[in-house]
């Protein structure tokens, strides 16, 4: 383990501090991180880091045989194999290939308690934490006395028991019990040596003996708490404590928990929304996080994921360790411990603040540098779940690193000489391994003699393997210095390309050449040499440097095919040339040294055309041309090329196409255009291959002239569309969309024109050149210059002839020796800097074909740039073209660039187009408006909301109705005083979408059109007006409720009741604005385009924006208000309930409905009915209303029959009060007289009639307790006139709040009014007054008597059927009764269906299974299951074939799929259509090869029919379906279906092979017993009874055999038989004790 971490260390920087040299801290010390040093806070180590600190940690990764641990600040300890426990330690020693290893121990994110054991040094100083969590370090502070119920401590599981596991709690003398029930949920998970946290949830014996339990919530809800008996001495790290904030520091919190204890939170630990929400006194929960018991210091942390104990922590994704990122915000730092940054994700992250972290390698640390400077560039270095972040973001460790991190090119340190390879320390957390093939281009014998320990050497990054932190470097200094494209992936490595490699073995078939990472490609022997090659390995050797060439490259299957012939040919030489004549298309040269005849064409001298006449007119005999490519080698005709992008894609190793076969659709090629022609233009490519681009793919645009945007020679990139094998011909497209150019490309091209030009001007000045040797001038330069005679333009008549000015060079021609220059004074001034990123407007001051120069806004700085972005973008429109006094908008990418003479490098782009403010005057484009223009219009259409203008570009605009009058009066229509045909001046405002009906809506269904939103408002219409867009937020914000605002009719909508408005601010962002109408015909009140006064109730800023208005000035509800409300609902009990303004809901009691009492008074009213009501009171959030004559309209008066009783005091002795009845039962009636009043009658007064219904209708009930009210004695005399009135039924009593006086007597609340009705009856039975004088007939006693018993009979027959439950009903309204009793009950069901049938009512019985399809809960799976069953037996016997093939898809839709299966099989079975239920099983095994049931059942089917044969080939393809286990019991079952319905002596052979196979199972062995007793001969039976006793079982088992062995021949057997069981029994008994004798 040592070599493994000196040679590739773990991630995260290693400690420092050691035991000796570590400094006590005090206890309230305001520190910012409590991991800190303060003689040397660079080391960012702990200071109370110790050995015997407890500490919680995290589990970060598991290896073989250590685990690695995060700790708090992002630390990282190491857990030795070792250090788990003593048991653990004992399985090792004693069996090492039985334990479980650490991965299905631990696994990351688990929250474990720790101790420091011991702190060791490494070699370069840094400090490896070594820990343990061995029970009896962890929780040495604790005895057997200290241990109580509701303690959470940490184990170790030491051995798993029958019924649970014993637990090592590393106390001793302690016992710790884990019951398996405790541990249900890891019951499977739970090992040997396994960590665990329970919670103690019994303690016995002192302490001795404990149970367990590892509940997750059990364990997560336990508190630490002072009856607990905790002491600093046994405080534990884990523990969830009640805190109370003591003092709020800048860095930090200072808390106190338990009473007594004093622990520090610092700034990493608190949530960050709630950091700035803590103050003194607050209480709260936390975490400890480290006890350090020397120095008595108690970490805390606030972090939610923390205080949870027993839980895991969720470990973020590792694929962002290692990313740079850009743009990082410092938003706060702490001394001495870290920067918060904020990344460009908008993430808050933690850098640990280190020097080594904030500066370069080899610069001075400085603070104030840094935070000063705006923006950092950090790397992610690692993640510390510890300080998790509560979004889910955790946070990382960065490291702000402002240069070079690990590049592929990288600067080490020499660590140490290994005999495998060299140690190289790049970074301080990064080591890296050069191998020893690696340490130079040649096998060094003696490394030491080359490098040494602390030498600074450079390397380049061969491959980087982050899960097992390994770095791998090369020396070779052909692979360090190369500068050919590197191959980092199989993508890089595109075919043509040349790169170098290294050898990595050398076998028959080739060499394997190794570039970067992982990529690795073959070179077959033909393509080794342009010799041939016998013996390879005489040729080549392992880590020899070889440039190849890629032939073909698979990315997806990573094969790579290479060749080094192809780059011995020297395809892409670079040559010398000497030019030896000029002719018209070209110069005739040499190539030197051999002197050899060449052609180089004018067309090849550089990629703008401009420059190659240039370079032509410069050029003279005797010349020397460098850096020449060869294109054709074929002598004579040799032809070369200087076209800087064709060479730098032949060196590069670009796809380049020697021949037809090399090229393929898609494939990206450089070229130049050969011919022009009507069609299409010709490109050339290298080698000879020339492809056709038709007009149509020169341009994304129309192109009608193609010789006028292409010239000869011109370089473009073209991409192969189409080939023609038969004729070698192929297309080609120019289009910029379609081809790619590099992003630095354009920048490139611009450099190297330049760079041209200025050679060309430097040969013309060494000729003496007339125009040049004069005026050695560069671009901007300002000179004296003299006019001579030159005709001047009309706004230059101040300047003459001789007169001396100082003006600004824009470009020479060399060509026609002219100067251009500026006088501006813009451009004369003086030059202030521009920065990098920043961005201006520029002017174009001149152009050619392929450069302008431009100047960059008011600074008076110059600079030159290309024409077009792309080489192929050639054709532009006029408005498009850079023409002087063009404007552009630039980005300055360079501020002063070297090859640009120090002129600004920019990238451009066309700006805009200005705009005038009036648009009516201008001539743009239809429907183009900004904000706040000033328009002309006449008005088109008049609508009652806005107002349609048609403008003068013939565009259409809208003007809302609250846009057309500064002051508006309540009840006018502002849109009527607009004529149509007038005309007006607007202002733009806005601008919404308007659908047009130019399209059909269904191919353009959401075609829409911009309108522009206009103002007629003459405050709105001054030149000075402030106008400027709001949101729709901040409109919102202008109101509040209880405001006055005037609002227009939009819409009304009579079915809700509402009313949409439209409001003066709110129009532009279209908010809905709703008002609940207080009228019953709003449309007759409210015209649309009305204004109207409206008060703000409620005011949502979610969307969409709402406004609720009132138009009655009542803004909020009130007690005594009285109101318009929506009824919603019906109820016998409660009354109403009615939908209230403000989405407010209120009550209607039963009693506040009317001033008069009336039977069924909920007759009169119906849902979304129109009621007034006035507010009495609110309860359970809703209003208690009352619709009462005396309350709605307390001015006019009416007569109150019925008072309101809202208390006790309102009644007095022989008060005459009526009331609705609530509730009858024996003890008497219950009346309701209002919302706080019940009255109970007492049986014993009411009269004998009414007494006698009441006892024998009344129902039994539950008395309440509670239940209270007034005892009122009922005297039929005092009430007579109110016989005539019928009280209303209630279904259920309605529960009342205030308090009633006690009643003595119990009495059922629920107890049916019905039994009321022969009272009613008795008293007249009539609604009206009239029923009075309409007195019955009266009939003899007799005849009542006779009557009554007849009755009597009658009700006694039906109670005696209803009570028969083995009845069967005889009706139809008979079923229907019982099934409202049963609705989920099947057979109700089913026999409802069997009446009909019974009666042939078909469509009936499919009625009723329908009905119970719907009826039938669906959690009664079988009910319905019964059901379906029933239905397919209807169909298939009275049905077709069809419909019971749609009834089973129903059913298999609805049901587990299988069980209708077998079912419908089983019905094709009993109805021998054998055909139809075939079918059906081949499918079922198809559909359930892995049911064990279906192959059974097939295979019982198949033998009922007499197919032995073809059941013995079903058994084995069960056998091979079904999993192996079930094979054994699926031949079993087989054999018995053979007994039963096939062949007997099959089936004993496939019982007799399985039994040889398993004699020990004896449940085979008493089926095979059972079936021979049935189907087999005495002899037979007796053979098997002699096989079985004789097995090696148990021996109760074999007890079991004799015993039915002996029955057997009991009999069927002879007492001779019987007597030989016995004997053979008593051997065996005696067997046996003598095997245990022995």
């Amino acid at each position: 383990m040592a070599s493994t971490e000196e040679d590739f260390p773990r991630g995260g920087k290693t400690k420092q501090t050691t035991e000796s040299k570590a400094e006590p801290v005090r206890r309230h010390t305001e520190v910012d991180n409590l991991f800190e040093v303060k003689k040397k806070p660079e080391s960012s180590q702990s200071s109370i880091l110790k050995v015997g600190t407890l500490l919680l940690g995290c589990v970060k990764e598991v290896a073989d045989f250590e685990v690695t641990i995060n700790l708090p600040s992002g630390l990282l300890g190491y857990l030795n194999i070792s250090n788990i426990s003593d048991s653990y330690t004992k399985i090792l020693s004693d069996h090492l290939d039985s334990i479980f290893s650490l991965s299905s121990l631990f696994s990351p994110g688990m929250l474990v308690r720790c101790v420091v054991a011991r702190l060791d040094t490494a070699k370069g100083g840094s400090v490896s934490i070594q820990l343990s969590i061995n029970p009896k370090e962890v929780n040495k502070g604790l005895s057997t006395g200290s241990l109580k119920a509701g303690l959470v401590l940490s184990g170790c599981v030491e051995s798993i028991e029958d019924h649970g596991y014993l637990v090592d709690l590393g106390i001793k003398g302690t016992k710790a019990f884990l019951p398996k029930q405790a541990a249900k949920d890891k019951t499977n998970k739970l090992k040997a040596g396994q960590y665990v946290t329970s919670l103690l949830e019994e303690v016995k014996n002192d302490g001795r003996v404990v149970r367990l339990s590892i509940s997750p919530t059990a364990v997560a809800q336990a508190v630490a708490d002072t009856e607990h008996g905790w002491t600093l001495t046994n405080l534990l790290p884990g523990l969830v404590v009640k805190a109370q904030i003591k003092k709020v520091t800048l860095h930090g919190l200072i808390l106190d928990f338990l009473s007594s204890f004093t622990g520090l939170v610092d700034f990493m630990h608190l949530e960050p929304e709630q950091a700035s929400t803590f103050s003194e006194g607050d209480n709260l929960k936390a975490c400890v996080l480290y006890v350090e018991p020397s120095t008595r210091l108690v970490g805390l942390s606030l972090r939610s994921h923390l205080l949870q104990p027993g839980g895991d922590v969720d470990l973020v994704a590792t694929e962002r360790i290692g990313e740079v990122a850009h743009g990082c915000k410092m938003t706060a730092l702490h001394h001495l411990s870290g920067a918060m940054l904020k990344l460009p994700d908008q993430t808050l992250r933690f850098s640990r603040l280190q020097r080594n972290h904030m500066k370069e390698p080899r610069e001075a640390f400085n603070l104030n540098r840094v935070m000063a400077k705006p923006e950092h560039t950090c790397r992610i270095m690692d993640f510390s779940p510890m300080e998790n972040l509560p979004t889910g973001n955790s946070a990382f460790l960065l490291a702000c690193v402002l240069t070079q991190f690990v590049l592929p090119l990288s600067q080490g340190m020499v660590t140490s000489l290994q005999s495998h390879g060299m140690m190289v320390k790049v970074t301080d957390y990064i080591r890296g391994l050069v191998p020893r093939t690696h340490l130079s281009d040649i096998i060094l014998k003696n490394p030491e003699k080359k490098y040494t320990v602390g030498m600074t050497i450079k390397c380049r990054v061969l491959s980087v393997d982050p899960q097992e932190k390994k770095l791998t470097l090369t020396r070779k200094r052909a692979l360090v210095d190369s500068s050919l494209p590197l191959f980092l992936t199989y993508k890089d490595a595109r075919r043509g390309r040349v790169s170098h490699g290294f050898i990595v073995c050398v076998k028959d078939f080739g060499c394997i050449v190794c570039f970067y990472g992982e990529v690795k490609g073959l070179v077959p022997p033909n393509e080794l040499s342009t010799e041939p090659v016998i013996v390879p390995e005489n040729m080549f050797y392992v880590g020899q440097v070889v440039k190849a060439k890629v032939l073909n490259c698979d990315v997806e299957k990573e094969k790579l095919l290479l060749s080094f012939k192809a780059v011995a040919g020297g395809d892409t030489e670079k040559v010398e040339v000497k030019v030896v004549s000029k002719v018209l298309t070209g110069l005739e040269v040499s190539i030197l040294p051999e002197e050899t005849i060449a052609f180089l064409p004018m067309m090849h001298l550089s990629d703008h055309v401009s420059n190659c006449l240039l370079l032509w007119e410069g050029l003279q005999e005797g010349d020397i041309i460098s850096n020449v490519v060869c294109l054709s080698k074929k002598k004579p005709n040799i032809t070369l090329t200087k076209k800087p992008t064709v060479k730098s894609f032949l060196e590069e190793g670009g796809v380049v196409a020697k021949e037809f076969s090399d090229i393929t659709v898609g494939v990206q090629l450089i070229g130049w255009v050969k011919n022009i022609m009507p069609y299409g233009v010709f490109v050339e490519f290298p080698y000879g291959l020339v492809g056709l681009a038709p007009k149509a793919a020169m341009s994304d645009k129309f192109i009608s002239d193609t010789a006028a945007h292409f010239q000869l020679g011109h370089t473009v990139v073209a991409k192969v569309t189409n080939l023609d094998e038969e004729k070698h011909r192929f297309l080609v497209s120019l289009k910029v969309s379609e081809v790619t150019s590099p992003k630095r490309d354009g920048q490139a091209r611009l450099i190297r024109g330049l760079q041209e030009r200025k050679a060309v001007m430097e040969m013309m000045a060494s000729r003496g050149t007339c125009v040049v040797t004069l005026l050695p001038t560069v671009l901007g330069t300002i000179r004296f210059l003299t006019f001579a005679k030159f005709p001047f333009p009309s706004r230059f008549k101040s300047l003459a002839t001789g007169q001396k000015c100082m003006p600004v060079i824009l470009h020479v021609d060399l060509v026609t020796s002219q100067v251009y220059v500026s006088l501006l004074t813009k451009l004369t001034g003086k030059r202030q800097e521009v920065l990098a990123g920043s961005t201006h407007t520029a002017t174009v001051h001149h152009a050619d074909r392929d450069f302008a120069v431009i100047s960059l806004g008011d600074t008076a700085q110059l600079t030159v740039i290309q024409t077009t972005n792309h080489p192929n973008e050639t054709f532009r429109f006029d408005s498009e073209k850079l023409t002087v006094g063009k404007t552009l908008t630039i980005t300055v990418t360079k501020s002063s660039c070297e090859e640009l003479e120090g002129l600004p490098l920019v990238s451009w782009e066309l700006a805009p187009p200005e705009r005038k403010r009036l648009i009516s005057a201008s001539k743009g484009s239809k429907g183009t408006y900004r904000y706040g223009d000033v328009v002309k219009g006449k008005v088109k259409k008049v609508k009652p909301t806005c107002v349609l203008v048609t403008l003068e570009d013939g565009s259409t605009g809208c003007v809302h109705v609250s846009e057309i009058q500064e002051v508006v009066c309540v009840g006018t229509f502002p849109t009527s005083l607009l004529k149509i045909g007038s005309e007006v001046t607007a202002r733009v405002i806005g601008g919404r979408e308007g659908n047009s009906h130019r399209f059909l809506p269904i191919s353009h269904p959401n075609f829409t059109y911009s309108m522009p939103e206009l103002t007629l408002l003459p405050s709105k219409l001054k030149e000075d007006a402030d106008i400027k867009p709001v949101k729709t937020k901040e409109k919102l914000k202008r109101y509040q409720v209880g405001d006055d605002v005037i609002c227009f009719v939009s819409k009304v909508s009579l079915n809700k009741r509402k009313l949409k408005l439209s409001n003066l601010l709110n129009r532009m962002c279209e908010t809905c604005l709703v008002v609940v109408l207080h009228a019953k015909h709003p449309e007759k009140l409210f015209k649309l385009g009305q204004a109207v006064s409206a008060k703000v109730v409620t005011v949502s800023s979610s969307k969409p924006s709402r406004l609720s208005l009132s138009l009655n000035g009542v803004h909020k509800l009130e007690k005594g208000h009285v109101i318009m409300g929506l009824v919603q609902k019906l109820d016998p009990n409660l009354g109403l309930l009615v939908k209230l303004p403000f989405s407010a809901m209120g009550t209607v009691a039963m009693e506040d409905l009317a001033d008069k009492y009336k039977p069924k008074p909920l007759e009169r009213y119906s849902k979304d009915q129109l009621v007034r009501c006035c507010i009495v009171g609110e309860a359970k959030s809703k209003w208690q209303l009352s619709l009462r004559p005396s309350r709605t309209n307390p001015g006019k008066a009416s007569v109150v029959k019925d008072p309101e009783i809202v208390s006790l005091e309102d009644l007095s002795e022989g008060q005459i009060v009526r009331g609705y009845v609530r509730t009858v039962n024996a003890q008497g009636v219950f009346f309701d007289w209002g919302l706080e009043c019940l009255i109970h009658i007492i049986t014993s007064v009411l009269t004998q009639e009414t007494a006698e219904t009441v006892s024998k209708k009344k129902k039994k009930g539950k008395g309440e307790d509670s239940d209270s009210g007034v005892e009122v004695y009922f005297r039929e005399e005092e009430v007579e006139e109110e016989k005539k009135l019928e009280p209303a039924e209630v279904e259920k009593p309605v529960p009342v709040q205030p308090a009633r006086l006690q009643v003595t007597g119990g009495f059922s609340w629920d107890a049916a009014l019905s039994a009321l009705k022969p009272a009613s009856a008795a008293l007249g039975g009539e609604d009206s007054s009239d029923g009075e004088d309409d007195e019955p007939q009266k009939k003899s006693r007799h005849k009542q008597e006779v009557e009554k018993r007849e009755a009597e009979k009658a009700l006694t027959k039906l109670e005696t059927e209803l009570m028969d439950p083995g009845l069967r009903p005889q009706t139809a309204a008979s079923f229907e009764r019982l099934l409202l009793s049963s609705p989920d009950s099947s057979l109700l069901w089913l026999q409802f269906m069997a009446f009909h049938l019974q009666a042939t009512q078909i469509e009936q019985a499919r009625a009723v299974a329908e009905r119970a399809l719907k009826t039938i809960s669906f959690r009664e799976e079988q009910e319905k299951l019964n059901v379906w069953v029933a239905l397919l037996n209807l169909e298939n016997l009275y049905g077709t074939e069809e419909s019971l093939q749609k009834v089973f898809e129903r059913a298999v839709q609805y049901c587990e799929p299988m069980p209708v299966y077998q079912q419908l099989a089983d019905i094709y079975a009993k109805c021998q259509k054998t055909k139809e239920a075939e079918g059906l099983y081949k499918t079922m095994v198809k559909r359930f090869r892995q049911e064990k049931a279906v192959w059974l059942s097939y295979g019982t089917f198949l033998l009922q029919q007499g197919q032995s044969d073809a059941a013995s080939a079903l058994l084995q393809r069960a056998i091979k379906s079904l999993p192996n286990k079930d094979n054994v019991d699926l031949i079993a079952k087989f054999a018995q279906l053979e007994f039963r319905y096939g062949d007997v002596e099959r089936g004993k052979t496939m019982l007799d092979k399985i039994l040889t196979s398993y004699p020990k199972r004896t449940d085979l062995w008493s089926v095979f017993i059972d079936l021979m007793v049935k189907h087999g001969s005495q002899k037979e039976v007796r053979a098997v009874f002699d096989r079985v006793i004789h097995l090696s079982v148990a021996v109760k088992r074999i007890k079991f055999f004799f015993k039915r062995y002996l029955e057997y021949e009991k009999k069927n057997g002879t007492p001779e038989s019987i007597q030989a069981v016995k004997e053979k029994a008593l051997e065996y008994v005696e067997s046996k004790g003598t095997e245990a004798a022995r």
